[in-house]
C-alpha cells in the first residue's frame, strides 16, 4: 500500500513504461492470439489493461482519468490500443496528485464490495496491470513476438549482449 503520492508516481512511471514497452511489441495479427479457445485474446488482454486504469482509478473516486470504457470493443489495429493505454497511464498522475493528498492514502473507500485504503487502490492498480502484463507476454511468444524484459533482459536481449540466455 501507498503511503506517499510521491512513491506511487515514481512507481508508476516505471510500471506504466514497461507496459508500453510491452504494448509496442504486438502487431495487428498478434492480437487474437489465444492460449485456449475459452482465455483471453492477447488483445483483450491489451485493452483491459487500457481500460481498467480509468475504471478502478474513477471506481476509487479520481476524476478526469482518459482511456477507454472497460467494455469499450477491442481495437483491430495493435498501435491503436497503445495509444490508448499511453493517454490512460499519462493521465494518472496529475489526477492523483490534484485529487489526494498522502494523509489522504490510508482513507478507506469502497472498491468492489470491500473496503480499501485509497493507497492500496494504488497499489491494486500497478500489481493488477503487472500481472496482465505477464500474461500478456506469454500469448506473445505463442504468437511468435519478441517479448521485451520489463525486469531484466528477456531471452533475445542476452543474446543482443553477446550473453547465453538464462536456462
Amino acid at each position: 500500500m501507498y503511503r506517499k503520492i510521491e512513491d506511487f508516481e515514481r512507481d508508476w512511471a516505471s510500471e506504466s513504461e514497461a507496459t508500453l514497452k510491452v504494448l509496442r511489441e504486438l502487431t495487428d495479427a498478434s492480437l487474437e492470439q489465444r492460449v485456449s479457445p475459452q482465455g483471453r485474446s492477447a488483445g483483450r488482454l491489451a485493452w483491459h489493461l487500457a481500460g481498467t486504469v480509468p475504471e478502478l482509478l474513477g471506481a476509487a473516486g479520481l476524476n478526469g482519468l482518459e482511456g477507454p470504457g472497460e467494455h469499450d470493443p477491442v481495437p483491430e489495429r495493435a498501435s491503436e490500443i497503445v495509444e490508448a493505454y499511453e493517454r490512460a497511464a499519462r493521465s494518472v498522475p496529475g489526477a492523483v496528485r490534484s485529487q489526494w493528498s498522502d494523509d489522504e492514502l490510508a482513507d478507506e473507500i469502497p472498491m468492489y464490495g470491500q473496503s480499501w485504503p485509497k493507497g492500496q487502490a494504488l497499489s491494486v492498480l500497478v500489481l493488477h496491470q503487472t500481472h496482465h502484463r505477464g500474461q500478456l507476454t506469454v500469448l506473445m511468444r505463442q504468437a511468435g513476438l519478441k517479448v521485451p524484459g520489463c525486469y531484466g533482459p528477456a531471452a533475445e536481449e542476452w543474446a543482443a549482449m553477446g550473453m547465453p540466455a538464462m536456462a
